[in-house]
């Protein structure tokens, strides 16, 4: 029997509605992506590992493709909104923007393990018709970054420096975190991202 539109029943008889079959699946081929890579991981494999028919998939899925892009629209979009609401708030210094944004990026760590890897290393591999659209939001991200060390310059919250070349150092540092950083480590990942806006604000000179 075809998987249905709201709910699908797994190989031990789970059923599940469509959205949280959806998600599941994202969840499982991001495991398998950063463990097998994304080019040796079948449709096959990801069935398997859901517990549903090969069939059951191409009915959420139609190909990989179509899941490697809802894990990068996912990714960008979550950390857009969040950045996009503390403006809206507009309560917070630009120092308390920028932990906030370095929050979001090594959390991404805790609460998307697997799709990490796939936003950083399989981008080429999107669709042409979509990667415009998806690094037109990377960008809009980039320089949301760069407003806040632009705006945290001009307000007197940070020395004067390159918001560009900052900004960059500062996403170099928090998105790499997902090559070493592991959720049984010393540190969470907010604490991290505490010590490392703590670093570039007082930067390792001596004083």
């Amino acid at each position: 029997m075809a998987a249905d539109a709201r709910t699908s029943r797994d190989r031990r008889g789970v059923r599940m509605e469509g959205s949280k079959r959806r998600s599941q699946v994202r969840e499982v081929a991001a495991g398998l992506f950063d463990t097998l890579g994304y080019r040796e991981t079948s449709m096959e494999a990801i069935a398997a590992a859901v517990g549903i028919r090969k069939a059951s998939l191409y009915y959420y899925f139609t190909a990989k493709d179509d899941l490697l892009v809802e894990m990068h629209e996912e990714m960008i979009d979550l950390i857009l909104r969040q950045q996009q609401a503390r403006l809206d708030e507009g309560k917070l210094s630009w120092k308390e923007h920028l932990l906030g944004i370095m929050t979001d990026l090594i959390s991404l760590q805790e609460t998307h393990p697997g799709y990490l890897r796939v936003f950083f290393e399989h981008f080429r591999e999107l669709p042409e018709a979509v990667q415009g659209p998806i690094q037109a939001k990377r960008d809009r991200y980039g320089e949301f970054v760069v407003e806040v060390i632009r705006n945290g310059i001009a307000a007197g919250e940070f020395r004067d420096t390159d918001p560009g070349l900052t900004a960059l150092c500062i996403l170099g540092s928090c998105n790499w975190t997902y090559q070493w950083l592991r959720p049984d480590g010393k540190l969470s990942a907010a604490e991290l991202a505490e010590a490392f806006w703590s670093i570039y604000l007082g930067g390792i000179e001596k004083r």
